[in-house]
């Protein structure tokens, strides 16, 4: 059995975030827009989905209590820390789709779903 430390989970986050700015869950969920029970289901490790928090709401938990950084919130969620989009790289983005035919654009999508799929799970 190794001795070393297990790495922090969301709960662990979200427990040392209360005792940090002195918060319930309630407050938590008020302020990242979630209900209650989302901040309760990530206390106590369940997920309903499966696919784990939304990356929005990881990211708000980071603007409202900055204490802590995305990269930390992330990795405690099993997630990687999705990429900046700026306008300018959206409407870039946005106007090769558009170039895309039908049938290219199903598979962009199926890849880009993929892809997010596999960031929401930890995996690299």
């Amino acid at each position: 059995m190794s001795t070393e430390e297990r790495p922090e989970t969301l709960a662990d986050l979200i427990k040392r975030l209360k005792d940090e700015y002195d918060v319930k869950e309630t407050q938590i969920a008020r302020r990242i827009g979630v209900a209650p029970a989302t901040v309760n289901a990530w206390v106590n490790g369940t997920r309903g989905t499966g696919r784990g928090p939304n990356p929005d709401k990881l990211r708000r938990l980071a603007e409202e209590f900055p204490r802590f950084t995305e990269r930390e919130i992330f990795a405690a969620a099993g997630r990687k820390v999705p990429g900046p989009v700026d306008d300018d790289a959206e409407a870039r983005i946005l106007a090769l789709y558009r170039s895309l035919t039908a049938e290219q654009q199903e598979m962009k999508e199926i890849e880009m779903r993929a892809l997010a799929e596999r960031n929401q799970l930890g995996s690299s």
